[in-house]
Protein backbone atom coordinates (compact mmCIF):
# COMPACT_ATOMS: atom_id res chain seq x y z
CA UNK A 1 0.00 0.00 0.00
CA UNK A 2 1.69 3.16 -1.05
CA UNK A 3 2.17 6.01 1.43
CA UNK A 4 0.83 8.75 -1.04
CA UNK A 5 -2.58 7.10 -2.56
CA UNK A 6 -4.37 10.32 -4.24
CA UNK A 7 -3.61 13.46 -5.37
CA UNK A 8 -3.89 15.54 -2.17
CA UNK A 9 -1.29 13.46 -0.65
CA UNK A 10 0.85 13.66 -3.56
CA UNK A 11 0.86 17.22 -2.88
CA UNK A 12 1.49 16.87 0.73
CA UNK A 13 4.69 14.91 -0.06
CA UNK A 14 6.14 18.32 -1.72
CA UNK A 15 4.56 20.67 0.83
CA UNK A 16 7.11 22.67 2.89
CA UNK A 17 7.96 20.89 6.33
CA UNK A 18 5.51 23.21 8.26
CA UNK A 19 2.51 21.99 5.71
CA UNK A 20 3.91 18.49 5.73
CA UNK A 21 3.96 17.89 9.17
CA UNK A 22 0.50 18.76 10.12
CA UNK A 23 -0.31 16.37 7.15
CA UNK A 24 1.61 14.17 9.03
CA UNK A 25 -1.00 14.28 11.52
CA UNK A 26 -3.85 14.13 9.77
CA UNK A 27 -2.94 10.81 8.57
CA UNK A 28 -2.33 9.59 12.06
CA UNK A 29 -5.50 10.43 13.76
CA UNK A 30 -7.25 9.18 10.72
CA UNK A 31 -5.49 5.19 11.15
CA UNK A 32 -1.80 5.33 9.92
CA UNK A 33 -0.90 1.91 10.40
CA UNK A 34 2.96 0.27 11.23
CA UNK A 35 3.00 -3.48 11.99
CA UNK A 36 6.36 -4.30 13.74
CA UNK A 37 7.62 -7.44 12.95
CA UNK A 38 10.91 -7.95 13.71
CA UNK A 39 13.13 -11.52 15.42
CA UNK A 40 14.64 -10.81 18.06
CA UNK A 41 18.19 -9.54 18.39
CA UNK A 42 20.10 -12.78 19.19
CA UNK A 43 22.55 -11.89 22.72
CA UNK A 44 21.07 -8.45 23.09
CA UNK A 45 17.18 -8.08 22.64
CA UNK A 46 13.53 -10.34 22.48
CA UNK A 47 11.53 -9.86 19.72
CA UNK A 48 9.08 -7.83 21.89
CA UNK A 49 11.82 -5.54 23.02
CA UNK A 50 13.08 -4.79 19.75
CA UNK A 51 9.14 -3.72 18.74
CA UNK A 52 9.09 -1.77 22.40
CA UNK A 53 12.21 0.08 21.46
CA UNK A 54 11.81 0.91 17.46
CA UNK A 55 7.87 2.02 18.77
CA UNK A 56 9.50 4.68 21.82
CA UNK A 57 11.06 5.91 18.53
CA UNK A 58 8.56 5.75 15.99
CA UNK A 59 6.15 7.89 19.11
CA UNK A 60 8.64 10.58 18.85
CA UNK A 61 7.25 11.40 15.45
CA UNK A 62 4.03 9.73 14.79
CA UNK A 63 2.33 10.51 18.38
CA UNK A 64 -1.35 9.44 16.84
CA UNK A 65 -0.64 6.75 14.71
CA UNK A 66 -1.37 2.72 14.90
CA UNK A 67 1.52 0.91 16.10
CA UNK A 68 0.94 -2.60 16.16
CA UNK A 69 3.71 -5.06 18.05
CA UNK A 70 3.75 -8.76 15.91
CA UNK A 71 6.77 -10.48 17.33
CA UNK A 72 8.58 -12.77 15.11
CA UNK A 73 10.81 -15.90 14.90
CA UNK A 74 11.81 -18.28 12.19
CA UNK A 75 11.76 -21.42 14.32
CA UNK A 76 15.15 -21.07 15.50
CA UNK A 77 16.41 -19.90 18.72
CA UNK A 78 13.32 -16.91 20.55
CA UNK A 79 10.65 -18.83 18.69
CA UNK A 80 9.12 -20.04 21.95
CA UNK A 81 9.52 -16.04 23.72
CA UNK A 82 8.40 -14.59 20.55
CA UNK A 83 5.17 -16.76 20.32
CA UNK A 84 4.38 -16.45 23.92
CA UNK A 85 4.38 -12.97 23.83
CA UNK A 86 2.35 -12.77 20.66
CA UNK A 87 -0.11 -14.66 21.77
CA UNK A 88 -0.17 -13.69 25.53
CA UNK A 89 0.79 -17.17 26.77
CA UNK A 90 2.82 -18.41 29.91
CA UNK A 91 6.22 -20.41 30.10
CA UNK A 92 6.04 -23.71 32.09
CA UNK A 93 9.08 -25.07 33.63
CA UNK A 94 10.75 -28.31 33.53
CA UNK A 95 13.76 -30.60 34.53
CA UNK A 96 14.75 -32.86 31.71
CA UNK A 97 17.87 -34.34 30.89
CA UNK A 98 20.99 -32.87 28.81
CA UNK A 99 22.55 -33.85 25.53
CA UNK A 100 24.84 -35.98 27.90
CA UNK A 101 22.56 -37.01 30.16
CA UNK A 102 23.05 -34.24 32.88
CA UNK A 103 20.17 -32.46 34.40
CA UNK A 104 18.71 -29.34 32.50
CA UNK A 105 16.76 -26.81 33.85
CA UNK A 106 14.48 -26.49 30.54
CA UNK A 107 10.97 -24.51 29.98
CA UNK A 108 8.47 -24.83 27.25
CA UNK A 109 5.71 -22.73 26.41
CA UNK A 110 1.93 -22.93 26.29
CA UNK A 111 0.46 -20.29 23.45
CA UNK A 112 -2.54 -18.01 24.36
CA UNK A 113 -5.33 -20.72 23.01
CA UNK A 114 -3.67 -23.22 26.17
CA UNK A 115 -3.89 -26.24 24.35
CA UNK A 116 -0.74 -25.43 22.01
CA UNK A 117 2.42 -25.91 23.27
CA UNK A 118 5.86 -24.39 21.83
CA UNK A 119 9.48 -26.56 22.38
CA UNK A 120 12.97 -25.42 21.27
CA UNK A 121 14.46 -28.63 21.20
CA UNK A 122 18.03 -26.87 21.67
CA UNK A 123 16.54 -26.04 25.25
CA UNK A 124 17.17 -29.65 26.51
CA UNK A 125 19.16 -30.98 23.46
CA UNK A 126 21.59 -27.87 22.35
CA UNK A 127 24.96 -27.67 21.27
CA UNK A 128 25.30 -24.89 23.82
CA UNK A 129 24.53 -27.04 26.73
CA UNK A 130 27.62 -28.75 26.05
CA UNK A 131 31.15 -27.75 27.27
CA UNK A 132 33.44 -27.49 23.56
CA UNK A 133 35.98 -30.27 25.05
CA UNK A 134 32.83 -32.44 25.53
CA UNK A 135 31.26 -32.30 22.15
CA UNK A 136 30.67 -36.06 20.80
CA UNK A 137 27.65 -36.23 18.50
CA UNK A 138 28.49 -40.24 18.71
CA UNK A 139 27.03 -39.62 22.34
CA UNK A 140 24.72 -37.16 22.92
CA UNK A 141 21.12 -37.42 22.82
CA UNK A 142 17.64 -36.14 22.44
CA UNK A 143 15.94 -37.79 25.47
CA UNK A 144 15.57 -34.54 27.29
CA UNK A 145 13.46 -33.42 24.03
CA UNK A 146 11.61 -36.15 24.40
CA UNK A 147 10.59 -35.31 27.96
CA UNK A 148 10.15 -31.85 27.53
CA UNK A 149 7.14 -33.08 25.08
CA UNK A 150 5.64 -35.55 27.98
CA UNK A 151 6.20 -32.25 30.21
CA UNK A 152 3.53 -30.33 27.66
CA UNK A 153 1.70 -33.90 27.32
CA UNK A 154 1.35 -33.45 31.31
CA UNK A 155 0.54 -29.91 31.74
CA UNK A 156 -2.89 -30.87 29.22
CA UNK A 157 -1.64 -29.64 25.94
CA UNK A 158 -3.01 -31.32 22.49
CA UNK A 159 -0.73 -29.47 20.22
CA UNK A 160 2.70 -28.79 19.88
CA UNK A 161 5.04 -26.46 17.43
CA UNK A 162 8.51 -27.88 17.76
CA UNK A 163 11.87 -25.61 16.90
CA UNK A 164 14.61 -27.92 15.32
CA UNK A 165 17.92 -25.98 14.87
CA UNK A 166 20.89 -25.45 17.14
CA UNK A 167 20.87 -29.36 18.41
CA UNK A 168 23.72 -30.95 20.12
CA UNK A 169 22.79 -34.49 18.78
CA UNK A 170 23.01 -36.96 16.11
CA UNK A 171 20.74 -40.29 17.06
CA UNK A 172 18.08 -39.84 14.38
CA UNK A 173 15.49 -38.69 17.44
CA UNK A 174 16.40 -41.65 19.04
CA UNK A 175 16.53 -40.78 22.70
CA UNK A 176 13.37 -38.70 21.91
CA UNK A 177 11.81 -41.86 21.11
CA UNK A 178 13.20 -43.78 24.07
CA UNK A 179 11.63 -40.98 26.44
CA UNK A 180 8.69 -41.51 24.76
CA UNK A 181 8.01 -45.27 25.41
CA UNK A 182 9.21 -46.84 22.29
CA UNK A 183 11.89 -49.62 23.12
CA UNK A 184 15.04 -49.55 20.70
CA UNK A 185 17.23 -53.08 20.91
CA UNK A 186 19.94 -54.64 19.66
CA UNK A 187 20.10 -58.38 18.28
CA UNK A 188 20.40 -60.03 22.22
CA UNK A 189 17.64 -57.81 23.47
CA UNK A 190 19.63 -54.83 25.01
CA UNK A 191 18.15 -51.89 24.92
CA UNK A 192 20.56 -49.16 23.05
CA UNK A 193 22.47 -46.89 25.09
CA UNK A 194 22.10 -43.03 23.92
CA UNK A 195 23.77 -41.64 20.86
CA UNK A 196 24.15 -41.75 17.55
CA UNK A 197 26.67 -43.99 17.15
CA UNK A 198 24.53 -47.15 19.00
CA UNK A 199 22.23 -46.70 16.38
CA UNK A 200 25.15 -49.54 14.39
CA UNK A 201 24.03 -52.08 16.20
CA UNK A 202 19.81 -51.36 16.06
CA UNK A 203 18.09 -54.81 15.38
CA UNK A 204 14.33 -54.45 16.92
CA UNK A 205 11.65 -50.92 17.26
CA UNK A 206 8.97 -51.83 19.81
CA UNK A 207 6.19 -49.31 19.93
CA UNK A 208 3.81 -51.15 22.35
CA UNK A 209 4.90 -48.81 25.17
CA UNK A 210 4.34 -45.60 23.16
CA UNK A 211 2.67 -42.87 24.54
CA UNK A 212 -0.99 -43.62 23.98
CA UNK A 213 -1.74 -39.52 24.29
CA UNK A 214 0.72 -38.75 21.60
CA UNK A 215 -1.58 -40.63 19.18
CA UNK A 216 -3.85 -38.09 18.67
CA UNK A 217 -0.98 -35.21 19.58
CA UNK A 218 -0.81 -32.93 16.44
CA UNK A 219 3.20 -31.84 15.89
CA UNK A 220 4.40 -29.23 13.30
CA UNK A 221 8.24 -29.13 13.38
CA UNK A 222 10.07 -26.09 12.02
CA UNK A 223 12.22 -27.24 9.70
CA UNK A 224 14.02 -24.65 7.52
CA UNK A 225 16.28 -27.16 5.91
CA UNK A 226 15.67 -29.89 3.22
CA UNK A 227 18.56 -32.74 3.83
CA UNK A 228 17.85 -35.99 3.71
CA UNK A 229 19.11 -38.41 6.92
CA UNK A 230 21.92 -40.23 4.68
CA UNK A 231 24.82 -39.71 2.28
CA UNK A 232 27.04 -36.72 1.70
CA UNK A 233 23.81 -34.03 2.02
CA UNK A 234 22.88 -35.84 4.94
CA UNK A 235 22.48 -35.36 8.95
CA UNK A 236 26.25 -36.60 9.62
CA UNK A 237 28.12 -35.48 6.91
CA UNK A 238 26.77 -31.43 6.68
CA UNK A 239 25.90 -31.33 10.45
CA UNK A 240 28.33 -33.58 12.36
CA UNK A 241 31.42 -31.41 11.78
CA UNK A 242 30.00 -28.42 13.59
CA UNK A 243 28.92 -30.92 16.47
CA UNK A 244 32.38 -32.29 16.83
CA UNK A 245 32.37 -34.99 14.72
CA UNK A 246 36.00 -35.60 12.83
CA UNK A 247 35.59 -37.13 9.25
CA UNK A 248 35.70 -40.72 10.64
CA UNK A 249 32.88 -39.91 13.37
CA UNK A 250 30.41 -38.33 10.71
CA UNK A 251 31.21 -42.37 8.28
CA UNK A 252 30.25 -44.11 11.18
CA UNK A 253 27.57 -41.98 12.22
CA UNK A 254 25.85 -42.05 8.58
CA UNK A 255 26.30 -45.54 8.70
CA UNK A 256 24.48 -45.60 11.94
CA UNK A 257 21.54 -43.83 10.33
CA UNK A 258 21.48 -45.48 7.73
CA UNK A 259 20.92 -48.63 9.75
CA UNK A 260 18.49 -46.77 11.68
CA UNK A 261 16.38 -46.04 8.36
CA UNK A 262 16.52 -49.87 7.35
CA UNK A 263 14.82 -50.67 10.69
CA UNK A 264 12.16 -47.95 11.09
CA UNK A 265 11.11 -49.20 6.90
CA UNK A 266 11.44 -53.15 7.79
CA UNK A 267 10.23 -52.51 11.41
CA UNK A 268 7.02 -50.08 11.53
CA UNK A 269 6.87 -49.23 7.78
CA UNK A 270 7.75 -46.05 7.44
CA UNK A 271 10.50 -44.71 5.03
CA UNK A 272 12.16 -41.46 5.15
CA UNK A 273 15.64 -42.35 3.27
CA UNK A 274 13.79 -39.98 0.88
CA UNK A 275 12.36 -37.24 3.13
CA UNK A 276 13.43 -33.55 2.65
CA UNK A 277 14.55 -32.35 6.64
CA UNK A 278 14.81 -36.07 7.58
CA UNK A 279 18.50 -34.93 8.44
CA UNK A 280 17.80 -31.37 10.54
CA UNK A 281 18.47 -31.86 14.08
CA UNK A 282 20.91 -34.56 13.26
CA UNK A 283 18.42 -36.55 12.49
CA UNK A 284 15.86 -35.38 14.50
CA UNK A 285 13.46 -34.30 11.63
CA UNK A 286 12.84 -38.26 10.33
CA UNK A 287 12.36 -39.49 14.46
CA UNK A 288 9.63 -36.61 14.37
CA UNK A 289 7.67 -37.45 11.21
CA UNK A 290 8.25 -41.46 12.30
CA UNK A 291 7.20 -41.43 15.67
CA UNK A 292 4.35 -38.42 15.96
CA UNK A 293 3.31 -38.19 12.72
CA UNK A 294 4.92 -34.60 12.65
CA UNK A 295 4.70 -31.96 9.79
CA UNK A 296 7.81 -30.02 8.84
CA UNK A 297 7.23 -26.97 7.90
CA UNK A 298 9.06 -23.54 7.43
CA UNK A 299 9.79 -22.29 10.61
CA UNK A 300 8.46 -18.62 9.68
CA UNK A 301 5.16 -20.18 8.21
CA UNK A 302 4.27 -21.81 11.46
CA UNK A 303 4.94 -18.25 13.39
CA UNK A 304 3.29 -16.40 10.81
CA UNK A 305 -0.01 -18.15 11.04
CA UNK A 306 0.41 -19.05 14.94
CA UNK A 307 0.61 -15.01 15.74
CA UNK A 308 -2.25 -13.99 12.77
CA UNK A 309 0.47 -12.28 10.90
CA UNK A 310 -1.69 -11.53 7.74
CA UNK A 311 -4.54 -10.68 9.69
CA UNK A 312 -2.14 -8.19 11.47
CA UNK A 313 -0.86 -6.59 8.20
CA UNK A 314 -4.66 -5.97 6.43
CA UNK A 315 -4.72 -1.77 6.14
CA UNK A 316 -1.27 -1.22 7.38
CA UNK A 317 0.79 1.51 5.74
CA UNK A 318 4.23 0.14 6.56
CA UNK A 319 6.32 -2.64 7.74
CA UNK A 320 9.25 -2.85 9.91
CA UNK A 321 10.96 -5.95 10.31
CA UNK A 322 14.65 -7.06 11.50
CA UNK A 323 17.14 -9.07 13.19
CA UNK A 324 20.64 -8.73 14.42
CA UNK A 325 22.58 -9.20 11.34
CA UNK A 326 21.02 -9.22 7.54
CA UNK A 327 23.51 -11.09 4.88
CA UNK A 328 23.36 -13.67 1.82
CA UNK A 329 21.32 -16.50 4.12
CA UNK A 330 18.56 -14.04 5.54
CA UNK A 331 16.46 -14.13 2.33
CA UNK A 332 16.31 -18.17 2.76
CA UNK A 333 13.41 -18.83 4.70
CA UNK A 334 14.86 -16.36 7.89
CA UNK A 335 11.92 -14.03 9.29
CA UNK A 336 13.03 -11.08 7.54
CA UNK A 337 11.88 -12.84 4.12
CA UNK A 338 9.18 -14.54 5.55
CA UNK A 339 7.55 -11.02 6.88
CA UNK A 340 8.45 -9.19 3.27
CA UNK A 341 6.64 -11.79 1.29
CA UNK A 342 3.78 -11.66 3.72
CA UNK A 343 3.87 -8.00 3.26
CA UNK A 344 4.51 -7.78 -0.47
CA UNK A 345 0.79 -9.69 -0.92
CA UNK A 346 -0.53 -7.00 0.36
CA UNK A 347 1.26 -4.35 -1.14
CA UNK A 348 2.97 -2.88 1.90
CA UNK A 349 6.38 -1.54 2.01
CA UNK A 350 8.89 -2.82 4.05
CA UNK A 351 11.97 -1.41 6.29
CA UNK A 352 14.26 -4.12 7.48
CA UNK A 353 16.61 -2.56 10.68
CA UNK A 354 19.55 -4.83 11.47
CA UNK A 355 22.69 -4.54 13.85
CA UNK A 356 25.04 -5.83 11.14
CA UNK A 357 25.11 -5.47 7.32
CA UNK A 358 26.57 -8.36 5.57
CA UNK A 359 27.40 -9.69 2.97
CA UNK A 360 24.90 -10.33 0.34
CA UNK A 361 22.19 -8.55 2.03
CA UNK A 362 21.03 -6.83 -0.98
CA UNK A 363 19.44 -10.55 -1.27
CA UNK A 364 17.12 -9.89 0.70
CA UNK A 365 15.51 -6.84 -1.62
CA UNK A 366 14.41 -9.97 -3.78
CA UNK A 367 11.73 -11.22 -1.34
CA UNK A 368 10.17 -8.10 -0.90
CA UNK A 369 12.31 -5.47 1.39
CA UNK A 370 12.49 -2.02 0.09
CA UNK A 371 15.39 -0.66 2.29
CA UNK A 372 17.85 -1.63 4.84
CA UNK A 373 17.93 0.18 7.86
CA UNK A 374 21.32 -0.32 10.33
CA UNK A 375 21.23 0.97 14.46
CA UNK A 376 24.75 1.14 14.57
CA UNK A 377 24.97 4.97 13.57
CA UNK A 378 28.54 5.69 14.43
CA UNK A 379 31.52 3.82 15.07
CA UNK A 380 31.02 1.37 18.36
CA UNK A 381 31.95 -1.94 19.91
CA UNK A 382 29.89 -4.88 19.69
CA UNK A 383 30.05 -4.97 23.65
CA UNK A 384 28.37 -1.61 23.45
CA UNK A 385 25.85 -2.22 20.84
CA UNK A 386 24.61 -4.89 22.80
CA UNK A 387 24.36 -2.73 25.91
CA UNK A 388 23.07 0.48 24.01
CA UNK A 389 20.40 -1.57 21.86
CA UNK A 390 16.96 0.02 23.34
CA UNK A 391 18.65 3.39 22.34
CA UNK A 392 19.67 2.14 19.36
CA UNK A 393 16.84 0.86 18.46
CA UNK A 394 15.08 3.95 19.21
CA UNK A 395 16.83 6.29 17.49
CA UNK A 396 16.11 4.16 14.29
CA UNK A 397 12.63 4.11 14.38
CA UNK A 398 12.65 7.63 15.24
CA UNK A 399 15.02 8.29 12.45
CA UNK A 400 12.67 6.46 10.31
CA UNK A 401 9.74 8.00 11.38
CA UNK A 402 11.22 11.02 10.14
CA UNK A 403 12.45 9.93 6.90
CA UNK A 404 8.96 8.65 6.44
CA UNK A 405 7.44 12.54 7.08
CA UNK A 406 9.27 13.34 3.79
CA UNK A 407 6.88 11.21 1.63
CA UNK A 408 3.84 11.56 3.32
Amino acid sequence: MPLCVNRSEMEGCSAPPGRRRSRIAAIGNNGLKIVLAPDSFKGSATAAQVCEALQTGLRRVFVDAEILCVPMADGGEGTVQSLVDATGGRFCPADVSGPLGDPVQARYGVLGDGETAVIEMAAASGLTLVPEERRDPRLTSTRGTGELVLAAVNGGCRKLVIGIGGSATNDGGAGMAQALGVSLTDDDGNELPPGGLALQRLAHIDVSGFDARLTDFDVLVACDVDNPLCGPNGASAVYGPQKGATPEMARQLDGALANYADVLRRGIGKDVTGLPGAGAAGGLGAGLVVFLDADLRPGVDIVMEAVGLQESLRGAHLVITGEGAIDAQTAHGKTISGVAKAAKLQGIPVIAVTGMIGDGAESVYGVGVDAVWSIVDRPMSLAFAVHNHRVLLAQAGERIARMLMIHL
